[in-house]
């Protein structure tokens, strides 16, 4: 089995449709699992989840943590009954059969990874940016391309790093490159551009190309945070 875990804050209006494209998008609906991990929305995001869970055939588990995306998904890991983890945005959308892929994937003995990335956007930079994804460099990686782990090796892992209320995707990514465990799937899952069309193009990749760097030079979960909070959290 896999286990979804979706964490979200105010996603009542992506949710319906996030939750759609797995129905009609898994090879296997009885393979999967969906947790849905909210922490703290202050729409309708916990309401609509649960109507959806009741009103669905998927296998749907509907859960409350403290705010922060480490916390919510290590908070669904732990309520995990799959072999196989996969954490995905709200505004990410797998490709056709995404879970025979990984499944495939781990079977060939590659036990954790993510797909290929493209934005919903035609500006060239995204288109760029896209593309370079399909290569294995780490510079390339990033939560919106999702991620699947083995329940074993996340476990060993310990886990999201929960000190990291941002960055807290590559934290874990960078584990698993220093361990030599990690494949890209050649099939693009689609992800929101929202944060570059909020703020522009080159403010939003000026900031993280910053933030980047900072952490390359050390910078604290406590600095990574100010300084995010300061330029893109307004």
């Amino acid at each position: 089995m896999i286990s979804i875990v979706i964490p979200v804050l105010n996603e009542a209006e992506n949710l319906p449709f996030l939750l759609k494209h797995l129905a009609d998008h898994a090879a296997d609906t009885n393979s999967l699992e969906i947790i849905v991990v909210d922490g703290g929305s202050t729409d309708e995001t916990l309401s609509v989840a649960k109507q959806i869970q009741a009103e669905n055939t998927l296998k749907i588990q509907v859960l409350s943590s403290e705010r922060g995306r480490a916390r919510q998904m290590n908070t669904g890991a732990d309520n995990a009954n799959g072999s196989v983890l996969y954490f995905l945005h709200a505004d990410s959308f797998p490709p056709k059969d995404f879970d025979k892929h990984i499944a495939n994937e781990v079977a060939k003995g590659n036990p954790a990874g993510c797909f290929k990335m493209r934005f919903d956007s035609n500006h060239w930079w995204l288109r760029l940016a896209s593309y370079l994804t399909k290569f294995s460099w780490r510079a390339c990686r990033g939560g919106d391309q999702s991620q699947f782990i083995t329940h074993e090796l996340f476990d060993e892992i310990g886990g999201f790093n929960e000190n990291y209320i941002i960055y807290e995707d590559n934290i874990l990514i960078n584990e698993l490159y220093a361990r030599n465990s990690f494949v890209v799937i050649q099939y693009p899952i689609k992800s929101s551009a929202r944060m570059y069309d909020k703020y522009g193009v080159w403010y939003v990749q000026y900031h993280f190309w910053t933030i980047y760097v900072k952490k390359w030079f050390g910078a604290s979960a406590e600095e990574l945070l100010a300084y995010y909070s300061k330029h893109l959290k307004k």
